[in-house]
């Protein structure tokens, strides 16, 4: 075990005491590890539009002083009580999500929504105990999605801990903690074009670029992008897209445009914009008979998916899908793999890179729209 086991570690953490407000760099006390959890020294963690929105307090029961991140990469320093499959040293993914190994949806083939680990960004407390493993000055600090990756340790429960290989780049596979393996994996594990298909995607951020990698790995003929910002377009080249439409270009719905590009319909549809509409016509622009549409955006809460019953009797598929369909603990390490093995890319996913002092850099790039993921450096 490590000499800091079992003892308070004191570090530095990008502390959210407000909605919106600029982060502080601030000393943290955060404590050892409890019964199923482990503490992680975070090396390198990355900025997700989830991170922006939940610090905008967009989402319901914002908490605060709070510490966001859970795109990351780490070694586990210490673990707590009933932890096996973990040791001091071990490189490892911390992921916003979990799996048990317990429940019926870690034991189906088909799911990775596990029922104890599934994503909370309500709760603010480890599931032990209910309490915060983070401090200052005596009061807590609240957790986020499990993770907390913007602290130089952390700590998470084992089940959302993935170990990988250690000679993988932790600068770059700390990508797939969140937004790439949602996209890649909603193409290559849901909607699973066949070599020479055709597959639209709908929304060019990092999820949507993340999914059209995967058609172009999955060798599909004709990869077409779908977004508002054309200026999107020249970026997504590099990811397999060839073909481009913008809806605002057009007096006639996108779904329609596409079906005369593509004589009736794409063979496969990825959306990935949480937009309503986009994801309508991401189920309407399939083709009937084979066509599969697969949803990877989230919604507003009040939002209704409407479309006529024959789009799905002429077998139009509609699917939805979660981080792609990837259980954490079991699937990550061979996404990893596919790295190491050159057969996905992820370098050109990142277009900026900052050290952990000047963190609020990575809010002002995604605020801006600019880049695709922005690594932030730990200095240790």
């Amino acid at each position: 075990m490590s000499n800091t086991a079992g003892k308070v570690i004191k570090c530095k953490a990008a502390v959210a005491w407000e909605a919106g407000k600029p982060l502080v760099i601030e000393e943290v006390e955060v404590a050892p590890p409890q019964k199923h959890e482990v503490r992680l020294k975070i090396l390198f963690t990355a900025l997700c539009h989830t991170d922006v929105y939940f610090w905008e307090a967009k989402g319901q029961n914002p908490l605060f002083p709070r510490i966001f991140g859970h795109e990351a990469g780490g070694i586990v320093e210490s673990v707590g009580e009933g932890v096996t499959e973990l040791q001091p040293g071990d490189h490892v993914l911390p992921v916003f999500t979990g799996e048990c190994k317990e429940c019926a949806h870690c034991k189906s083939e088909e799911s990775n929504m596990c029922d104890l680990l599934r994503i909370n960004t309500d709760r603010g407390t480890m599931l032990n105990d209910g309490q915060t493993r983070f401090s200052k000055d005596g009061k807590p600090i609240y957790h986020f999605v499990g993770t907390s990756t913007f602290s130089e340790y952390t700590v998470s429960h084992v089940g959302s801990v993935a170990k990988i290989n250690p000679a993988a780049p932790l600068d770059k596979v700390c990508v797939l903690s969140c937004g790439i393996c949602t996209g890649f994996g909603a193409t290559v594990n849901v909607a699973k074009p066949k070599k020479g298909s055709s597959v639209a995607i709908f929304g060019l951020g990092a999820v949507g670029l993340a999914a059209a990698e995967g058609a172009r790995v999955s060798r599909a003929s004709r990869i077409i992008g779908v977004d508002l910002n054309s200026n999107r377009f020249e970026e997504a080249k590099k990811f397999g897209v060839s073909e481009f439409v913008n809806p605002k270009d057009h007096n006639k719905p996108v779904q329609e445009v596409i079906a005369e590009m593509t004589n009736g319909g794409v063979d496969r549809s990825v959306e990935c914009t949480g937009s309503i509409q986009a994801m309508i016509s991401a189920f309407e622009c399939v083709h009937d008979g084979w066509g599969v549409a697969v949803l990877v955006g989230v919604p507003s809460k009040d939002d209704a998916f409407k479309t006529h019953p024959m789009n799905f009797l002429n077998e139009r598929t509609l699917k939805g899908t979660f981080y792609g369909n990837y259980k954490p603990r079991s699937d990550l390490p061979g996404v990893v793999e596919k790295y190491m093995n050159k057969e996905m890319e992820l370098d050109k996913f990142i277009t900026h890179s900052v050290p952990f002092s000047e963190i609020n850099k990575a809010f002002e790039y995604m605020l801006a729209g600019e880049g695709i993921r922005c690594i932030v450096r730990m200095e240790h």
